[in-house]
């Protein structure tokens, strides 16, 4: 069996120490992979590529390929409110290597970055990643932006903007979907274990739960007629 490696960091505190606004926006990038070959993934690498690969690298991990949850410049690079983030683009520069995202996010992604076609590995839901004997399965939760990802592994989801602690992704902003995300988290992702950890791509309330407290706190998991969540979503 593969040991394991996983590890989360903080935007502000774990890489990008020096930028102000990457310590506001208090994104999460993962690394997973295995210790024993060495080789990790980097989830939605951003703000400071040199930081992440060096963090990997000083527990002498190598990073193989890179998973996308979702286009948005703070979790890939790109312009944003015309702030320049480091990405996908740096990344590929500095460490290249496969992207993994969900067919329907990438003319997003490669917008925002300039990736090539040939840069990017696409997926449908179901489909896994492994990295050495690291199994990864990808789960489509569109709402957020239409080819969102979430990754399963063990008991842990690694759920991007898709859900947090407290609240889930905005559906207000290009490609979001209110009828499209009350179905991700009311149906596809109801049937997840309650000892499911859940890993945000925010920190916003916290930086990990299982999910059986996440429902029994989170509102959003608690409204369960479709009308008035798409209602109070602005749907």
């Amino acid at each position: 069996m593969a040991d394991l490696y996983f590890r989360q960091l903080l935007s502000g505190r774990d890489f990008a120490t020096t930028n102000p606004i990457a310590g506001q926006m208090v994104n999460f990038c993962y690394l997973i992979g295995d210790r024993d070959t060495g080789e990790c993934v980097v989830v939605d690498p951003a703000w400071d590529v040199q930081g992440i690969v060096e963090a990997a690298g000083a527990d002498g991990m190598t990073i193989s390929g890179a998973l996308v949850t979702h286009y948005h410049p703070d979790h890939i690079g790109g312009s944003m409110y015309g702030i320049e983030v480091e990405g996908l683009r740096e990344l590929m520069a500095a460490n290249p290597c496969p992207v993994h995202a969900h067919r329907a996010e990438v003319d997003g992604i490669r917008v925002m970055t300039g990736l090539e076609a040939n840069d990017l590995v696409l997926h449908d839901s179901g489909d896994k990643v492994e990295v050495g004997g690291v199994a990864i399965e990808l789960l489509h939760t569109p709402g957020h932006t239409p080819g969102s990802l979430c990754f399963r592994l063990d008991d842990a989801l690694v759920a991007g903007d898709t859900l947090f602690l407290q609240g889930c992704g905005r559906v207000d902003l290009p490609g979001g979907d209110p009828e499209e995300m009350f179905r991700t988290l009311h149906e596809r992702l109801s049937g997840l274990p309650g000892e499911t950890i859940l890993y945000p791509g925010h920190d916003y309330g916290g930086a990990s739960a299982s999910f059986d407290h996440v429902r029994q706190t989170n509102m959003y998991l608690r409204m369960n007629k479709r009308e008035d969540w798409v209602q109070m979503m602005g749907g």
